[in-house]
């Protein structure tokens, strides 16, 4: 090669090419890994070097062969990539790998106004001073590679039109954490933000993506979930179309309730004209919510709500997919179709179920969430009454319908309004829980605006975020986590903006958190159960005694400090009523474990202090936000032991933690026989959690006769899933028959970090 070819610097300056600096470069990054070859990574680079090439260009042709390499043989690559890509983004952003000093960054940012000036209001230079001593950029260099190129795709501030970026990923974690804290005495407010940083900079807790992306900027708005209930009412669909679009805006993935909206042919005005019907509507909720992309964060997305019981469900269950004409389907949302116990007895009996418009049978769609026998009473009293417009269709019939177009698109998705309801931790004849939102695991009461200002209105927010059970060694340690993040997003809701009234008033009455668990499928691994056979039944019993245990005790301690939530009187919990007493009670026979907790003890507590939150716990999906953490999704088994994602930021491979120590151990998906473990497990889950949890049922067509999944399947793992006591069901996913080696995840970023898998 040429030694007299230059190379141009980032700051525009050129010099003489050193290859020796390449060199050093990947040496550094490969320091303390095991079975990578710098060599390797120089020969694969196949750098076409030319007079003037950029620096920047050859640094990320390098990190590309370095992620290239990633296999399951050499997965120490993902972070030999990772350390590449972080010196990189520490150049594009400082110019240098040194960060500069937090007062000096912050004191920056904010003149640029990409920081929130509160932080220099709140906090004096001396305070930053003493950040300095505890904020550590060595944990950069613990970010896998999909982790470090998901922060710089989604969390790190930056200008998503010139490209630039302003921070690393240590002061994302700090600043998060001093913002959440600012309204705590100065006498201990930084010891809680040391304790907040240390925990999600380490992976103990993780956050999602409105609050990784947006708390320390100028926006406002971090709760992952909105949900907005919708009234059989113009101003009501328009208040309701509104509202979706400011907070679509905003980040937010929506749960839309239409159920109410009467059905096609219906009177309006006294017979004056005939009702369109819930179509048309919506497809005006669709364009609400594709009219915002989230500030290039992520893209809007929303599911509605109906009862299968509706007049119009058999067209309603169509809506997505890929027959029909584009009048008569709504593609771009997802549905939730609402179940209860009379309709799964009606399947089991084999009998017919009667449709109706609920704004023909009054009464009946309020009874449907607050009170089954209600439900059931003046269900079958309408069914008598001739002269209500119905039609019957064979709940066989009906249930296979939803089923098909479960399998078919995916994307249909069941809410058990009953048990949304009976294990709830509101009283439902007060509060009734009558929708859910995007991803299926909110269960929180809502009531639909008449107008836009509409006051008595309440749009429900649920605010996230998650404990790594993979970073636990022992379930004393939930204790101190779980305090953490009930303080931190306790203090978020007072923080943020609420861009509709409904909204505030409903956060500062019911103050509902959401936390749930990552890498639970690395967890089974390393105590070496399993998620089919039984095995983990135990230890997950175990664990979720724990989280919901320590998560109300933090809440209870925090209702003795600030006060009990407004509406605490509304809650279960405030009539002594804990979630472990009205489970489902089949699940007893397939788990024997005991109870290891004091409940009797903070059972009392609740009743005379109170809980500072109505909800602490929901299990969401947590796709991105696990890779983060370079751990497993959620509650789900992995697919393989690499996943590879395709994302905007191009093709992403990811190692499952400790491969090489508990390969043996993990149940990859399409390993696991049938869906029977898993929904157990998540049952068991359920018993604790008082919101819901984002479920999947997952099928292999190979495992059945003529590569087909059997209706017989499907509905018997649906009934599975209503008799272990699910709220929610969310994807159903079907193997394609590809090497999951090479199967690519397309990201879908609908619910706070959570994603699609298509």
């Amino acid at each position: 090669m040429n030694k007299n070819l230059t190379v141009t610097k980032r700051n525009g300056k050129r010099e003489s090419i050193d290859l020796d600096k390449i060199h050093r470069v990947i040496t550094w990054a490969a320091e303390g890994l095991t079975n990578v070859s710098v060599s390797q990574v120089e020969l694969n680079s196949h750098i076409q070097f030319y007079d003037g090439i950029r620096t920047d260009d050859i640094h990320e042709t390098i990190i590309k062969a370095a992620a290239d390499l990633i296999s399951e043989e050499s997965p120490d690559y993902q972070y030999l990539a990772a350390h590449l890509a972080v010196f990189h983004l520490r150049k594009r952003a400082y110019q240098r790998f040194t960060p500069p000093s937090v007062f000096e960054h912050v004191s920056k940012m904010v003149s640029k106004g990409k920081y929130d000036e509160h932080l220099l209001e709140d906090y004096s230079k001396q305070e930053f001073e003493e950040m300095e001593t505890f904020i550590d950029h060595s944990r950069d260099l613990n970010f896998s590679y999909a982790a470090v190129k998901q922060l710089e795709g989604k969390y790190l501030i930056q200008n998503r039109v010139s490209g630039e970026i302003y921070e690393s990923a240590q002061f994302l974690y700090l600043l998060v954490s001093a913002c959440l804290f600012a309204n705590y005495d100065k006498d201990v407010r930084l010891d809680y933000v040391k304790r907040f940083y240390d925990a999600t900079s380490q992976f103990k807790i993780s956050l999602p993506t409105p609050i990784m992306s947006g708390v320390r900027t100028p926006t406002r708005q971090f709760s992952s979930c909105v949900l907005i209930e919708a009234d059989d009412s113009l101003d009501s669909i328009n208040a309701t179309a509104s509202s979706i679009v400011k907070y679509v805006s905003q980040r937010a993935g929506i749960g839309i309730n239409a159920g109410r909206i009467r059905a096609m042919g219906s009177n309006i005005r006294g017979g004056e004209a005939f009702h369109t019907g819930c179509i048309p509507f919506y497809k005006y909720f669709q364009t609400a919510v594709k009219s915002c992309s989230q500030g290039g964060v992520r893209g809007g997305a929303a599911t509605v709500f109906y009862p299968i019981w509706h007049l119009e469900v058999e067209s309603l269950l169509v809506l997505k997919n890929n027959r029909g004409i584009e009048s008569n389907r709504v593609r771009h949302l997802d549905y939730g179709v609402q179940l209860g116990r009379l309709f799964y007895q009606r399947l089991i009996d084999k009998k017919d179920i009667t449709l109706f418009s609920p704004s023909d049978t009054p009464g009946l769609y309020d009874a449907f969430f607050e009170d089954q026998d209600e439900f059931e009473r003046l269900y079958h009293q309408y069914e008598a009454d001739e002269s209500i417009r119905q039609t019957s269709i064979p709940a066989v019939r009906l249930f296979s319908l939803l089923m098909q177009e479960r399998a078919s698109t995916g994307r249909i998705y069941i809410q058990n309004v009953d048990h949304c309801n009976t294990h709830s931790p509101f009283d439902s004849k007060v509060a009734p829980v009558r929708q859910s939102n995007l991803c299926l695991e909110i269960a929180l009461p809502t009531k639909p605006l008449q107008h836009i200002m509409d006051e008595e209105g309440e749009i429900a927010l649920c605010t996230l975020s998650a404990l790594n059970l993979g970073a636990i060694e022992s379930l004393d340690e939930i204790e101190p986590l779980a305090e953490l993040a009930v303080r931190a997003l306790d203090n978020l809701l007072d923080y943020q903006d609420y861009p509709i009234i409904a909204a505030e008033k409903s956060s500062m009455n019911r103050r509902t958190l959401g936390i749930g668990v990552i890498n639970y499928a690395y967890y089974l691994a390393k105590n070496g159960v399993k998620y089919s056979d039984g095995s983990a039944n135990n230890l997950t019993h175990k664990t979720f005694e724990a989280i919901q245990f320590y998560l109300l005790k933090a809440s209870n301690k925090l209702a003795k400090e600030r006060g009990a939530c407004p509406k605490f009187n509304e809650t279960r919990y405030a009539q002594g009523i804990l979630p472990l007493d009205n489970y489902k009670k089949s699940l007893d026979t397939i788990c024997n474990e005991e109870y290891h907790l004091d409940w009797e003890t903070l059972r009392q507590d609740i009743v005379r202090d109170g809980l500072r939150n109505s909800t602490l716990s929901a299990l969401m999906p947590s796709e991105t936000s696990s890779q983060i953490s370079n751990a497993t999704n959620g509650i789900e088994p992995p697919r393989g032991f690499i996943s590879i994602k395709a994302s905007k930021d191009g093709i992403l491979k990811q190692v499952v933690p400790e491969f090489d120590k508990y390969k043996e151990n993990y149940e990859l998906l399409w390993s696991i026989p049938n869906n029977q473990g898993y929904l157990e497990l998540v049952g068991i889950m359920q018993k604790f959690v008082d919101q819901a949890i984002s479920a999947n049922t997952n099928y292999d067509p190979k495992r059945f006769e003529d590569g087909k999944v059997p209706m017989t399947v499907l509905l018997k793992d649906l009934l599975m899933a209503y008799k272990m006591g699910l709220k929610t069901l969310y994807y159903h996913n079907t193997r394609d028959g590809a090497d999951d080696e090479k199967v690519m995840e397309k990201e879908d970023d609908d619910c706070a970090g959570g994603a699609c898998k298509i």
